[in-house]
């Protein structure tokens, strides 16, 4: 399997969670992000990672590093973006992050793969210090021209290890559409409501091929870049992996075709808890109390993985941003609680003077919407 058809596979299980959501999802920063994980890896954890990644266990640092080289000619720096203004030469940023716990033992080795095939920097923090999110914070703000602000997954203090990759990318259309082409036009929604929208509109000579219960076009930016549209046909499912990979295939032969294209304007911010995602794709032990990532942090496991993108798209072209976020706890697991107790129906609550005993609010929580 190629890092191609890798990030179709993340990106088709990304999707399958919420069908009926305006999604956007960036697979290729999952996939940097799990590798990164995966470079830490070994055992029978390491061999579930290469299965549900379908990378190859040798290489595979390798030819990670070389994407990253393939895109360094469209890298920049995404705070110099004119958002309404997106540039003519495509900006491709990547970065990857390692936020380190200072006082935890982590291992070098892995560390040096990291920035060696990744371009990771490393950041010793001290997690129980609350400026720690502010450092978090700042780094995803930076990598992404401050289109997300904030770590997606949040911040916990008994973390001691997060994994970020950031992914921002802003590139005008080779042709731009005209903004009197631009109308309010119907948009039927799942469930046959019909509501209104604005639609961009152009005629064009574009890439362009039908299957079975689809059609789909590439439209371009410059230098190698594009988006692909794909409409399901009236009644037909949003496409699974097999179905994207059968579209990229008929794609990949495509025949340019006089296009007469409507295509609505959108602005969409998602976010995703990803460890459901990954746990379908079969890495159980890797999101399990006790995977092997000792080469990372003694007793090292997975606490989190959250995504959040963004993208905007118009007449002059399209911004996106995207960051996804692995979080790592070294030690054991806490004890379990010596009681459990939830407020999971009708209760009593008191606020009281705790010196006199007095009861300063009494009340019930029937229906605590």
């Amino acid at each position: 399997m190629t890092s191609s058809d890798a990030t179709l596979k993340l990106g088709a299980a990304m999707l399958a969670g919420r069908p009926e959501a305006n999604q956007v999802t960036s697979p290729a920063s999952l996939l940097y992000a799990l590798a990164m994980l995966r470079a830490g890896a070994g055992t029978t954890t390491a061999a579930e990672m290469d299965a549900a990644l379908g990378l190859p266990a040798q290489g595979r640092d390798e030819a990670m590093n070389a994407l990253l080289r393939a895109w360094q000619e469209h890298d920049g720096d995404p705070g110099s973006v004119d958002e309404d203004e997106p540039p003519a030469t495509p900006l491709l940023h990547l970065a990857n992050g390692v936020f380190v716990d200072a006082g935890t033992p982590t291992g070098e080795e892995y560390l040096a793969r990291l920035a060696e095939h990744y371009g990771s920097g490393v950041y010793p923090v001290d997690y129980a210090d609350p400026a720690t999110k502010d450092r978090l914070d700042a780094w995803i703000d930076h990598n992404t021209g401050g289109r997300i602000t904030e770590a997606p997954g949040g911040y916990d203090e008994d973390n001691t290890l997060t994994l970020l990759n950031a992914v921002y990318f802003a590139a005008a259309w080779a042709d731009p559409f005209s903004p009197s082409s631009t109308n309010t036009e119907d948009f039927t929604l799942l469930n046959g409501e019909v509501i209104q929208a604005e639609a961009m509109g152009k005629l064009l000579r574009a890439d362009y091929a039908r299957g079975q219960g689809w059609q789909g076009m590439d439209l371009p930016y410059n230098e190698g870049f594009l988006m692909r549209l794909v409409l399901p046909d009236e009644g037909s499912p949003v496409l699974d992996e097999a179905g994207l990979a059968t579209v990229n295939g008929a794609m990949a032969a495509a025949n340019p075709a006089r296009v007469s294209l409507g295509l609505p304007k959108w602005e969409h911010d998602y976010t995703q808890n990803l460890i459901p995602v990954l746990r379908g794709l079969g890495l159980a032990e890797t999101l399990g109390p006790a995977p092997d990532l000792h080469a990372i942090q003694p007793e090292a496991r997975v606490t989190g993985a959250t995504q959040q993108a963004n993208i905007t798209v118009g007449e002059k072209g399209t911004v996106a941003a995207a960051v996804t976020q692995l979080d790592v706890m070294a030690g054991s697991l806490p004890p379990p609680p010596d009681v459990k107790l939830d407020f999971n129906r009708p209760f009593l609550y008191q606020i009281i003077h705790a010196e006199t005993g007095l009861p300063l609010f009494l009340g019930t929580v029937m229906d605590p919407r």
